[in-house]
């Protein structure tokens, strides 16, 4: 292994933290998570490094901040969403499904008019059981949001901020003392992603069961850091959020999983979010889990992941929830309301760089769209808010396989190639997007 990342957080929270994870899942702003080498771990989008533009004053992504964070603090409407928006709903989530390489699905609409949910296709082929709207599913990169709002709100109680560098608090890391918390959470840090070490990936897939302390997935990005000085390009990376994990439980001397929990799940009631820890159950009801990735998966025959140990992922993505969390954390990530202050707010919904359509503070925006993509091997999850529309659409599959053209990501062996490739999840949402007026489109996977 490379040489050792030794935290400075208390010692009896290092063995708590060793037994978390990291989902992947694709990146908002990039949305599709499969931009990273076919052969690794799904672990959110790994497009590679890009080079920021030039300072310069483009349109912003959300058009009235201001307006977003002063919407009616009250939940969307419960009720049922019109009879004739619901059929043009159905009916493109139902092409959609038609179209992915997924058992199942579970897709949702909150909005001031009401709310759908709907579940497509089968939890378990092998037992033919239903697709359920109270499924649980892991949600991969969709966890990244959720890391990332503790921080701000950290920063917010004068408990850390957000220009602080990571060398104050986890040592060995290339140009510590000069990448910030910021620079961490937007992605602009240069530190390498293990998700996207060989070393890493021949380990997970040769033994999915094995447990990873958070120290051993930094290390394994530490050895090919840095890719370029901090804050001059963008490189969409897990360790980024292994990082920002490791910062929280030094600040609070607490358990992300007990931190996320006082301070997100309960306030907004979430009940049905669970941070696994090492343990690899879901909570009933719950979608198996189906990928090409690991050692033992053909394009013929997938490899079942419902149970890989959730330790290889800790905060960049192991969180698991159901339809209904979900929506509400979505809302609740668009407007800050029951998570954060107004102002801090106001400069999540104006990080993201480039404005046009890039990575902000914990998720991204694509033409007023912000959220998460989340995408690790067996599921793929989207969480998007429209802050031109206060409607939030979220999307769960119990699949990563990609379909369609893709000359990168892995394909069934009975797929046609005959669309553009696309996740299971985002080929859904974008259909959704369009039967709602306000299509949002994802940046190519490949």
């Amino acid at each position: 292994m490379s040489s050792p990342i030794r935290s400075t957080r208390r010692p009896f929270v290092a063995a708590l933290a060793a037994v978390l994870l990291l989902g992947a899942g694709g990146a908002v702003g990039v949305p599709s998570a499969a931009t990273g080498p076919a052969t690794g771990p799904t672990a959110g989008p790994a497009p590679g490094s890009t080079a920021l533009p030039a300072p310069a004053a483009p349109e912003a992504c959300v058009t009235d901040v201001d307006r977003v964070v002063s919407t009616d603090p009250s939940p969307q409407a419960a009720e049922p969403l019109p009879p004739e928006l619901t059929a043009r709903l159905d009916a493109a989530a139902r092409r959609s499904f038609g179209q992915i390489s997924a058992p199942g699905a579970v897709v949702g609409v909150a909005s001031p008019e009401g709310t759908w949910t709907q579940a497509y296709g089968v939890a378990d082929p092998a037992t033919g059981e239903p697709m359920d709207v109270g499924v649980h599913t892991r949600i991969g990169s969709a966890t990244k949001p959720f890391t990332a709002t503790l921080v701000l709100q950290l920063a917010e109680e004068g408990r850390l901020s957000l220009d602080d560098p990571i060398g104050d608090y986890v040592e060995g890391i290339p140009n510590g003392d000069r990448i910030t918390l910021r620079q961490l959470a937007d992605m602009t840090s240069g530190i390498a992603s293990y998700s996207r070490n060989e070393a890493f990936q021949r380990s997970l897939f040769a033994a999915p069961e094995t447990v990873y302390t958070p120290e051993e997935l930094v290390a394994y990005g530490v050895a090919e850091s840095p890719l370029f000085a901090p804050g001059e390009q963008f490189d969409y990376s897990n360790t980024n959020y292994v990082l920002l994990g490791l910062v929280v439980e030094q600040v609070t001397g607490q358990p992300v999983g007990e931190v996320m929990e006082t301070n997100i799940f309960d306030p907004l009631e979430l009940d049905e979010t669970v941070w696994p820890g090492a343990s690899t159950e879901l909570p009933e009801p719950f979608a198996r889990g189906f990928t090409l990735q690991g050692d033992t998966a053909t394009p013929e025959a997938p490899a079942d992941a419902t149970h890989w140990s959730p330790t290889w992922a800790f905060t960049a993505g192991s969180l698991i929830s159901d339809m209904d969390d979900l929506l509400t954390f979505g809302r609740a990530l668009g407007t800050g309301q029951g998570l954060l202050e107004a102002d801090s707010q106001r400069e999540r919904l104006t990080s993201f760089a480039p404005p046009e359509r890039g990575y902000g503070l914990g998720f991204g925006c694509i033409d007023g769209w912000v959220g998460h993509t989340g995408e690790l091997p067996g599921y793929n999850t989207t969480v998007y808010y429209d802050t031109t529309t206060d409607t939030t659409v979220v999307v769960q599959v119990n699949s990563d396989i990609a379909s369609g053209d893709c000359p990168e990501s892995p394909v069934l062996a009975d797929d046609p190639r005959t669309l553009p490739c696309s996740g299971p999840a985002t080929r859904i949402f974008a259909e959704l997007s369009t039967a709602l007026g306000h299509t949002f489109t994802p940046n190519p996977q490949q």
